[in-house]
C-alpha cells in the first residue's frame, strides 16, 4: 500500500498542528523533510520515541517541529507512522503537508488511517465506527458511550452471542453430517433456550438504539404551536440567547429557525417554526405555515406550545390531535400570567402524561421540561457503560439476526427438522459477522469510512 499523509488536527489556527504519515515508507518520507538537531535519522529510531528539529522543503526551512515515531505493528494503523508536530498556523501546516507529498507520500482519503487500522486487524468494523462517533461526541454521556464502544463493549457482546450460536450450529452440523457416529442429539428445548436467550440479548441492543442515537447524534425537534404562544421565547430560553425575534405581534416568525442545544443529557436539533393557524390571508405567513407543518412531520420530537393565558382554540385542538401520533410534549406556557387554559381539557384531548407548565420568559419549569424530554426520548436512565449500537448499519445487521432467530424459534415450535433450523442459525451468525466486519464486503467497508474526516 502507498504511504499516506494528512493534517490530523483541526483545519484552523492553533498553537500546535500535526501532520500524520503512515505506510511502509513513512520513516523514509519523513527523513526527507525533517532534520533533527542531534543529526539522528528517524529510520534509526525505535517506536514511541521523538526528535526535535526542523521541517523543510528542499533548501527552504518551513518550521520547527517534533517528530514522533511509531513502529509497526504497535501503531494506530498497524504500519510505521511518523507524526510531525509544528506550529498550528493553517498556512504552515499546508506548506509542510505539500513538502511531505513532494517527498513521496500521497494524500490520505477520509478515514483512511482508521480503515488501514481495520484492514491490519487493529480494530474491528464496529470499533472503527466508534472512532467517528467519539470525534463527534457532543456531551459527557456520548463521550463515555463511544469510548466504551471503542474499547470493544459492543464487540464483546456480539462475539458472545455469535459464539453461542456457532456452538449450537456446529453441533447440529456434526449430528446431521455424521448420523452413524455417537454424537448426542441436541434436544429441541436446548436449542430453543439458546436461540431465545441470544435473541433477547440482541433485542435489548435494538431497544437501546433510539436512546443511543439521541445521546450521540441528537434529536430532530420541532417547536410548534399557533402564533404568539411563546415558541420563540422558548427557543431563546433553551439556547440561552436571543436567537429568535420575540414580539407581541402574531406571525413574527415567518421561517424555520434552527439551533442545536444541550438539554439534560440530550442534544436537540431545535427548529422554531412559524405559528400554525388556518385563518391567515398573508401569503408569506401561509408559506411559513406550510414549512412549519413539513418540519412537524419529519421531527422525531415535537414540543407543542400552548398559551396558558388563553382558552384552547380550534387550531390548538387540531395540533394536539396530531401530536398524539408523535413523540411529543405539550408545554403550557406563560405560567407567569393568569391561567385561563384548562389543563384537564388538554389532558383529555392529548391522552398522555407528558404535559408541563412553564414560563419561558422567566425560565421557570425548564428543569421539569428537561426531565420530560429525557423521559420521552428514553435517555433518562441511559447507561454509557452498556453495549451500544451506534450506526444504522449495525442496527440493520442486528435486525436481520433477530429475524433469523425468530424463524429458528418458530421452526422449533413447529417441529421443523434440525438441518432447516441450522440454516436460520447460520444466517444469524453471518449477519453478526458482517456487523463486526469479519464478513463485510468491500462495498460495506468503503461505505463505513466514506464519511470519516481526513486525517482520521
Amino acid at each position: 500500500m502507498s504511504t499516506i499523509a494528512a493534517i490530523a488536527t483541526a483545519q484552523a489556527a492553533a498553537g500546535l498542528g500535526t501532520i500524520k504519515i503512515s505506510g511502509e515508507e513513512a520513516l523514509l518520507v519523513a527523513d526527507r523533510v525533517f532534520s533533527s538537531v542531534s543529526g539522528k535519522k528517524l529510520q534509526d529510531m525505535k517506536g514511541y520515541t521523538a526528535l526535535y528539529g526542523k521541517v523543510h522543503d528542499g533548501e527552504t526551512v518551513l518550521d520547527d517541529a517534533v517528530a514522533l515515531v511509531f513502529r509497526a505493528p504497535k501503531s494506530y494503523t498497524g504500519e510505521d507512522i511518523v507524526e510531525l508536530s509544528c506550529h498550528g498556523g493553517l498556512f504552515v501546516l499546508k506548506r509542510v503537508l505539500r513538502a511531505v507529498f513532494n517527498a513521496g507520500a500521497v494524500a490520505a482519503e477520509g478515514g483512511e488511517f482508521t480503515k488501514r487500522a481495520f484492514l491490519n486487524g487493529k480494530m474491528n468494523l464496529s470499533e472503527a465506527e466508534a472512532v467517528m462517533s467519539l470525534i463527534s461526541a457532543s456531551g459527557e454521556e456520548a463521550r463515555a458511550a463511544t469510548l466504551n464502544a471503542l474499547d470493544g463493549a459492543l464487540s464483546r457482546e456480539i462475539d458472545e452471542c455469535r459464539n453461542e450460536l456457532a456452538r449450537t450450529a456446529a453441533f447440529l452440523a456434526a449430528w446431521v453430517d455424521y448420523p452413524d457416529d455417537e454424537i448426542p442429539e441436541l434436544t429441541d428445548s436446548q436449542m430453543l433456550e439458546t436461540v431465545t436467550t441470544v435473541k433477547a440479548k440482541l433485542q435489548k441492543l435494538l431497544n437501546g438504539f433510539d436512546a443511543g442515537q439521541a445521546i450521540l447524534e441528537g434529536i430532530d425537534t420541532a417547536i410548534v404551536g399557533r402564533p404568539n404562544v411563546g415558541k420563540s421565547t422558548l427557543m431563546n430560553a433553551l439556547t440561552g440567547r436571543e436567537r429568535a425575534i420575540v414580539t407581541s405581534i402574531a406571525g413574527t416568525t415567518r421561517d424555520v429557525l434552527e439551533e442545536t442545544v444541550r438539554i439534560g443529557n440530550v442534544t436537540l436539533r431545535l427548529a422554531d417554526t412559524a405559528g400554525i393557524r388556518s385563518d391567515t390571508d398573508d401569503e408569506i405567513e401561509k408559506i411559513g405555515v406550510v414549512k412549519a407543518k413539513e418540519r412537524f412531520d419529519r421531527a422525531s420530537l415535537v414540543l407543542m406550545v400552548l398559551d396558558g393565558g388563553e382558552e384552547l382554540s380550534k387550531d390548538d385542538e387540531e395540533l394536539i390531535e396530531l401530536c398524539k401520533n408523535k413523540t411529543s410534549i405539550v408545554i403550557i406556557n406563560k405560567a407567569d400570567k393568569e391561567k385561563r387554559l384548562s389543563t384537564e381539557k388538554v389532558k383529555a384531548l392529548y391522552n398522555g402524561e407528558r404535559i408541563v407548565e412553564i414560563s419561558a420568559k422567566d425560565r421557570k419549569g425548564i428543569e421539569k421540561l428537561t426531565e420530560m424530554v429525557e423521559e420521552a426520548v428514553g435517555t433518562a436512565n441511559f447507561d454509557p457503560s452498556a453495549p451500544l449500537i451506534t450506526t444504522e448499519r449495525q442496527r440493520g445487521c442486528v435486525v436481520k439476526a433477530v429475524e433469523n432467530l425468530q424463524e429458528a424459534e418458530d421452526g422449533l415450535n413447529m417441529g421443523i427438522t434440525p438441518d432447516a433450523i441450522n440454516v436460520c442459525i447460520d444466517c444469524a451468525v453471518e449477519n453478526l459477522c458482517v456487523l463486526t466486519g469479519e464478513k463485510a464486503t468491500e462495498t460495506i467497508v468503503n461505505e463505513v469510512f466514506k464519511n470519516f474526516c481526513v486525517g482520521k
